[in-house]
């Protein structure tokens, strides 16, 4: 159920032939990346899962080096950089005794990112360092500097402490999606829909991990497809707790459940767990808003097949224009590559759930928006709000009365 993406990532940054590889493989204890002497060995970012006692799972990522050369050392730069979008976690390796303005950047832009980050001074076994650097990097930058040499294994599990220590609990600890709204006994009915855009043999992740959130509230789950939802609530024995629908078929479903019982998307339960909740109720209004010629942005945190019936790029435009009956035109775009467009172009930014990347990679593909002052929503709560039931949607978070 949980892809790599859901894992703590943690991203290893320096100067080309500073030991970034040689490090992922000390630290996993595999030859995963390619080790050379020749700069610029690794020219993309190179992704490696290990177990950490305590933490579990964790993605390391070995980058390219950040002082490359040319036109397309300046690409690889830049794909190394946006490897911080993505981190929990940054190793910051210098040596040679140098700690100059690549290395000063790197630190400057993990604390405007609010990334916490270790300096590493790596190959200590090639150019032993000199105390009075060291001294002068721990006085200016308030940070304690690991002296390696990964040809000492007996420095690994202090090393790998430190991460362990320095790595955000946020990151690894896993919260409850449900926890605070059901409780053991409960019965909560799932809505998933199957249609061309439904993955064949299988449920789609926000369903699997609502689903896993259920059984661990010991709750009970009852899961049916839209058009069975009426006879499936007419033959439990009481109500339930609560509906949680695929944000698609809103609006069926919100004619068929009774106001006395609460209702919620699976997108609405995911924005919820991914922090950013606050923002998208404050953006999602931003839609009776929008005016012909207007753009709207959909954030996809996936890639998949598109098909006639796809939320984000076929039905929400489709929405948007009979909600507004203006001319609106949608941009996509998908994983965690950049906007067509330059963000102040946009009117609203509207996100997908979120189900394959972290609260941090969420907050920091959402940030320039958020910035920018561009109103954020969220495909659940966008889509509950042009179906009149923004306010039924939130109601079991906000522990009021599902009556009205």
């Amino acid at each position: 159920m949980k892809g790599n993406e859901l894992k703590p990532h943690i991203g290893i940054f320096g100067r080309r032939n500073y030991g970034k590889s040689s490090l992922v493989n000390y630290l996993t204890g595999q030859e995963t990346a390619i080790v050379s002497d020749l700069a610029g060995t690794t020219t993309d970012p190179v992704k490696k899962t290990m177990e950490i006692g305590g933490v579990g799972p964790v993605v390391w990522i070995d980058t390219a080096g950040i002082d490359d050369e040319g036109a397309v050392g300046r690409l690889r730069i830049e794909k190394s950089l946006e490897m911080l979008a993505q981190a929990d976690l940054a190793l910051i390796l210098f040596t040679n005794n140098r700690f100059d303005a690549e290395e000063a950047s790197l630190v400057e832009e993990c604390r405007r990112r609010g990334i916490p980050y270790l300096l590493i001074y790596s190959q200590a076994d090639r150019c032993r360092p000199d105390p009075g650097l060291i001294e002068a990097v721990e006085r200016d930058y308030g940070a304690e500097v690991t002296v390696l040499t990964v040809k000492d294994p007996s420095l690994r599990e202090p090393l790998t402490a430190r991460i362990r220590e320095a790595l955000p609990e946020s990151a690894y600890v896993h919260r409850s999606l449900l926890g605070d709204v059901i409780g053991a006994g409960d019965t909560v009915v799932m809505v998933t829909p199957i249609d061309s855009s439904a993955p064949e043999g299988r449920m789609i992740l926000p369903q699997v991990q609502v689903l896993r959130d259920i059984l661990d509230c010991h709750a009970r789950a009852v899961v049916c497809r839209e058009t069975e939802l009426e006879e499936t609530l007419r033959q439990l024995a009481a109500p339930p707790r609560l509906v949680v629908t695929d944000s698609q078929v809103y609006g069926m479903v919100s004619k068929i459940v009774p106001e006395e019982v609460y209702l919620t998307s699976f997108s609405v339960v995911l924005a919820r767990s991914k922090g950013l909740f606050e923002e998208y109720v404050k953006g999602t209004p931003a839609l009776d808003r929008l005016g012909d010629g207007d753009r709207v942005l959909m954030l996809e945190s996936c890639t998949h097949n598109v098909t006639c019936e796809d939320i984000g790029r076929v039905k929400l435009p489709k929405l948007i224009a009979r909600h507004t009956g203006r001319q609106i035109a949608c941009d996509t775009a998908a994983g965690l590559s950049a906007p067509p467009r330059p963000m102040g172009d946009y009117a609203l930014v509207i996100q997908c759930g979120g189900c394959v990347i972290t609260a941090k990679q969420l907050a920091a593909r959402l940030a320039p928006a958020v910035e920018a002052g561009v109103p954020v929503s969220n495909y659940g709560l966008a889509i509950a709000y042009m179906n009149g039931i923004f306010e039924r949607s939130m109601r079991i978070f906000n522990h009021q009365s599902p009556r009205p």
